[in-house]
């Protein structure tokens, strides 16, 4: 009798400690590239609003940020799920490559017919990178 209580309390401290090891689903990762050493970035959005910086944890979103992450995710949805790939127009400085859990998308800064929400998200990537990640660009 008294293994079979040991041997639940051991059970139950196991689920409790693995409970506490759960991840929040990433929103999106983008990798940016370009010329200059500060163009390249690795920027990955959980759910609950942590950020990666090129692997290097940063400080969480705010609420307004992390609500804007959400719409770009939402918005994205349907192009990544037909992995839309837009070409650079001639004069293109920056690329973008983003993968969700509805597929990717990649585009550059001047790619043709992209619509609003790539836009977006070039500005909310460069906005967290200089206001979360505390990067130059």
């Amino acid at each position: 009798m008294r293994r079979a209580a040991s041997l639940g309390a051991l059970c139950a401290a196991l689920l409790l400690g693995a409970c506490g090891g759960i991840l929040a689903p990433d929103l999106f990762v983008v990798y940016r590239t370009g010329p200059g050493a500060g163009t390249h970035l690795t920027l990955l959005v959980n759910e609950e609003g942590a950020v990666h910086c090129n692997g290097v944890s940063a400080p969480k979103l705010s609420d307004a940020q992390l609500v804007q992450a959400r719409a770009i995710q939402e918005d994205l949805h349907d192009a990544a799920s037909r992995h839309l790939s837009l070409a650079p127009a001639r004069g293109s400085v920056t690329g973008y490559y983003v993968r969700l859990e509805a597929g990717t998308v990649r585009f550059a800064d001047n790619s043709p017919a992209q619509p609003p929400v790539l836009r977006r998200l070039a500005l909310f990537v460069l906005q967290t990178a200089q206001q979360v990640c505390h990067l130059p660009q």
